[in-house]
């Protein structure tokens, strides 16, 4: 993944598929967790093999960027970015990654100073169990 200023406009993630690599490029101006969600959403039509839809002839391309190959294109610029079945699949399994690497992270621990101890134990009673070291 590679973060970079993208001209206004532009989708905030693209997933560029090149002969031998595969890129994703993201706005590097967005906030670290839509940046995340915007990767995964991207790694999320990587996995499904989302095939880009035509935006214009390979004739029309050569034409308007005779420095990039027509197929790349196509790849880069051609898929639909509204509500597509394509695009809500992306979301999907982004959101599934997203919620399985964030298992991963070892949970946050606080020195809690001798004063307070009675106070956290009794805020800490109050906490959903799943938050409490339970892993589902």
């Amino acid at each position: 993944m590679v973060s970079l200023p993208l001209p206004s406009g532009s989708p905030d993630g693209l997933l560029v598929s090149a002969e031998e690599h595969d890129f994703i490029v993201l706005e590097q101006r967005l906030a670290p967790v839509h940046k995340r969600q915007v990767g995964l959403h991207e790694v999320g039509h990587f996995i499904c093999d989302h095939e880009a839809a035509p935006v214009m002839s390979p004739e029309a391309s050569r034409m308007l960027l005779p420095g990039l190959d027509p197929a790349l294109v196509h790849r880069v610029l051609g898929r639909d970015h509204s509500q597509s079945q394509a695009e809500q699949e992306a979301e999907y399994v982004g959101s599934i990654i997203g919620q399985r690497i964030s298992a991963w992270t070892e949970p946050r621990t606080w020195s809690v100073p001798p004063e307070a101890r009675e106070l956290a134990e009794r805020l800490s009673a109050l906490e959903h169990p799943t938050r409490r070291g339970s892993n589902e």
